[in-house]
């Protein structure tokens, strides 16, 4: 009896030996799973990031280099003055580029709705670009305008009545006219505008001014 206890007990240990054994080998198996994954994983983040950073300064030199090629369909206007009135300025140009001006400059930002002209014009020789269009406009129209305009700092956005064309985009003294939001030649205005060479007052604020 002795013996066949022994005999037992020793075929126990080794069940549960063997059982350790499997166990540790699993929990390795495991760990080498989840190494793997979360390599892979991090291997993912940072190839896309990669390729995110890359396409965006493809994008970015492609805008630069357009932006240094006269943009069809841009109008110049020259001879503009720039002095601070309190009377309501009628402007040759609709919606105007440039002129005699509220002496409080409006915030640029997304409006939903009619800003100050007088206003917008100061914000104009700050540098801003003011895009404009028709309050009938499709909502994904200005659905598109508005993410784009959420990416520039100096970039005014608003409605406004009797535009000659559904979108008009306006820096000071430059100005073009446009029948969609996805007309490429926005993005290279934006480009070579935003705080462009044409700005009367380059480094001049955008914010902290009047909230339309």
């Amino acid at each position: 009896m002795g013996s066949n206890s022994k005999k037992q007990k020793t075929e126990r240990d080794a069940v549960r030996v063997q059982k350790l054994i499997k166990e540790r080998q699993e929990e390795r198996r495991s760990r080498l799973w989840i190494y793997g994954i979360g390599m892979a994983l991090i291997l993912v983040i940072v190839v896309s990031a990669g390729t995110a950073i890359v396409l965006k300064t493809t994008k970015a030199n492609h805008l630069n280099a357009l932006a240094n090629k006269p943009i069809n369909g841009v109008q110049t206007f020259t001879g503009l003055t720039r002095n601070h009135t309190l009377a309501k300025v009628k402007y040759a140009q609709n919606p105007p580029v440039g002129g005699d001006h509220n002496p409080n400059f409006i915030n640029c930002g997304v409006y939903t709705h009619s800003v100050d002209v007088w206003e917008a014009v100061h914000s104009l020789e700050h540098g801003a670009v003011w895009v404009t269009y028709q309050p009938n406009l499709a909502p994904q129209q200005i659905a598109v305008l508005t993410r784009q305009a959420a990416t520039h700092k100096y970039e005014l956005l608003s409605p406004y009545s009797g535009l000659p064309s559904p979108i008009v985009a306006s820096a000071w003294g430059k100005q073009l006219k446009m029948d969609n939001a996805t007309d490429p030649r926005l993005a290279v205005f934006l480009q070579t505008f935003l705080q462009g060479a044409q700005t009367p007052e380059p480094g001049a604020a955008c914010s902290g001014g009047i909230q339309g």
